[in-house]
C-alpha cells in the first residue's frame, strides 16, 4: 500500500536534502509509524504550507506532517493525536538590535516588521498581541522570510522557538538570533499549542491506524532517541503524552 504524505521546508522538521530526500523530525516520526503499521510505500510530497489543508482534504495525498491544532483547522481537516507541544519564538537579527522578546514588544514598535508564512498560526497570535497588519509581511516560503530578516526588510520572523534556535545555529551566531517568548506580565507563561498529523475527514481508516501506533509509540525510548536527532526533547514530548 502508498502513502503519500505532504510537507514543507521548515527545519528541523521537515526539509529536502540536497539529493532530493525528504528528512526531519516529523518525516522521521511519520516514516517510523507508517512502517508499524504495514505501510510498505511512502511518497513525500513538497508544498506550501497555505496548500496543506486544502490538498490533504481534496484527496491530492494521504496525510500532512505535524501542523499546529486549531478550532478553523479541525473544521477542514481531520487530526491525529497529538504528537509533539512547541511554543513560538522569533528569528532575528544577531545581538536583536530592535529588542523583541514578545509579539506585544513588537506591536509597541512602530518600526518594526514581522515575517509570518502564510496560513499558520502566528498570524492570529500577532494579531491577538497588538500587532497591526502594516506591521507584517506574508512570506510563502521560509526561506524568502530569512532572506528578509538578513537583509532588514523584515525585523523578526515568527515561528516555533524550537525550529528558529536550530536554524540561527546552522546558520550562524554572527547572522541570525532565536529568541524565546518572554513569560506573560503576571510571569505565567501561555499554554503550548500542540501539532498533529491531518487527513481529509473521509480518510478515517489510515487515521485510525495511525493514531493506534502513535498512542503506543509517542514518548518511547526508540521514540525519544529518534525525536532528540533533530532538537526534540522532552520539552516537547511530555506535554502530549496521557496518563
Amino acid at each position: 500500500m502508498k502513502v503519500t504524505i505532504a510537507y514543507i521546508e521548515e527545519p528541523p522538521f521537515d526539509w529536502t536534502e540536497e539529493d532530493g530526500t525528504a528528512t526531519g523530525a516529523d518525516i522521521d516520526l511519520a516514516e517510523a509509524v507508517l512502517r508499524a503499521i504495514g505501510i510498505t510505500w511512502i511518497e513525500h510530497h513538497p508544498t506550501t504550507f497555505s496548500e496543506l489543508l486544502p490538498g490533504v482534504e481534496t484527496g491530492r495525498w494521504d496525510m500532512n506532517v505535524p501542523l499546529f491544532v486549531t478550532p478553523d483547522r479541525a473544521n477542514l481537516v481531520a487530526f491525529s493525536v497529538p504528537v509533539w507541544a512547541i511554543a513560538d519564538g522569533f528569528l532575528v537579527r544577531a545581538g536583536n538590535p530592535k529588542a523583541l522578546f514578545s509579539y506585544a514588544s513588537l506591536a509597541r514598535r512602530d518600526d518594526a516588521r514581522l515575517g509570518i508564512i502564510s496560513g499558520q498560526v502566528q498570524h492570529d497570535s500577532a494579531r491577538a498581541s497588538g500587532v497591526r497588519e502594516d506591521q507584517i509581511a506574508i512570506f510563502e516560503h521560509q526561506v524568502d522570510a530569512i532572506d528578509a530578516v538578513r537583509s532588514g526588510a523584515i525585523d523578526a520572523c515568527a515561528s516555533t522557538a524550537l525550529g528558529n534556535r536550530i536554524l540561527a545555529a546552522r546558520i550562524g551566531g554572527s547572522i541570525f538570533e532565536a529568541v524565546e517568548h518572554k513569560p506573560q506580565m503576571n510571569g505565567e507563561r501561555p499554554e503550548l499549542p500542540f501539532g498533529a498529523f491531518s487527513f481529509g475527514r473521509r480518510n478515517s481508516d489510515l487515521r485510525n491506524a495511525v493514531n493506534a501506533q502513535l498512542r503506543s509509540y509517542l514518548g518511547s525510548r526508540e521514540h525519544r532517541a529518534r525525536m532528540a536527532k533533530f532538537g526534540l526533547t522532552h520539552n516537547e514530548i511530555d506535554p502530549v503524552l496521557v496518563g
